[in-house]
C-alpha cells in the first residue's frame, strides 16, 4: 500500500481499515483524521490501533509490525531495581490522581525533545479514566507524586501508554506494581506499542502483527471490569 485511509469525524467509530494495510515506511502507519471520541478509542484498541501524532499533524493511527508486548510474569527486575524496592521507601497508588500523571507524562521539562501528548490527548484519556477504561498507577515519596504510568484495559490487556520519573527508578516501580496488579487481575499481556532498549531492558519483547492480533482475541475478548483500581 501506498496510502493511507483518511476517516471523517462522522465516520461509525470502528471505520477502521484493516491493520494489515499499514504502511511499512513509515511502520504502521494505517489511518488518519476521524476524532479521539472514546467510542473510537476503544474501537481502535479493539483492533490492534493506537493514535500517535505531533502538534500540528492529523490524528494519525497505527498498528506497527513488529510489535512490543510483556507479559506481565515475565518483567526483568535487576538487582539494583531489587534494592529500590526494598530501601527507597516509595509508595505505589492507583488512580489517586490520573490527571496529574498524565500530564506529567507530557511536562516537556521531563521530555525536552517534545511531547505528543496534547491538550486534546490530554482530555480523551481523562474521559476514559472518567469511564473507568484508563488507568494510572502512580509512585510517590514523602507525600510527592515523582513517577508513574497510564493506560487503556480492556478485556485482559493493558494498553500501555506512557511514563515519567522525576527520581530515579519511580516508574520502573510503578511498572513493577503494574504487572503484579495485572498478573492478581489474571490479565495476559501488556501492549508496549513501540519498541525501545529500555523496554526491552525490562522484558518486552517483539511479535508479529499478526501474533499481536492473535493475542489480541485471545486476551481483549473477556468482559472488560469498568471502574477505578484501588491500591
Amino acid at each position: 500500500m501506498s496510502s493511507i485511509v483518511w476517516l471523517s469525524e462522522q465516520d461509525p467509530p470502528d471505520c477502521f481499515p484493516p491493520v494489515e494495510r499499514a504502511l511499512r515506511e513509515p511502520d504502521g502507519l494505517l489511518a488518519a483524521g476521524g476524532d479521539l471520541r472514546p467510542e473510537r478509542l476503544l474501537a481502535a484498541y479493539r483492533r490492534g490501533i493506537f493514535p500517535w501524532y505531533s502538534r500540528g499533524q492529523p490524528i494519525l493511527w497505527w498498528s506497527p509490525d513488529p510489535r512490543a508486548v510483556l507479559f506481565p510474569h515475565e518483567l526483568k527486575i535487576s538487582r539494583s531495581l531489587t534494592k529500590t524496592l526494598r530501601n527507597r521507601g516509595f509508595e505505589t497508588r492507583f488512580d489517586s490522581d490520573f490527571s496529574c500523571v498524565i500530564r506529567s507524562c507530557g511536562d516537556r521539562q521531563l521530555r525536552p525533545e517534545g511531547t505528543w501528548i496534547s491538550t486534546e490527548m490530554r482530555s480523551a484519556y481523562i474521559e476514559l479514566h472518567r469511564m473507568g477504561y484508563a488507568h494510572s498507577v502512580e509512585t510517590w515519596l514523602d507525600g510527592k507524586l515523582v513517577g508513574g504510568l497510564y493506560g487503556v484495559a480492556l478485556g485482559a490487556v493493558f494498553f500501555g501508554e506512557s511514563m515519567f520519573s522525576r527520581e530515579r527508578d519511580a516508574s520502573k516501580v510503578a511498572l513493577v506494581r503494574l504487572c503484579r496488579e495485572l498478573e492478581a487481575r489474571h490479565f495476559g499481556m501488556i501492549d508496549c506499542q513501540m519498541a525501545t532498549p529500555h523496554l526491552l531492558s525490562l522484558g518486552a519483547k517483539l511479535v508479529s502483527r499478526r501474533q499481536f492480533v492473535e493475542l489480541l482475541q485471545k486476551h481483549a475478548s473477556t468482559p472488560s471490569q469498568c471502574g477505578p483500581w484501588t491500591s
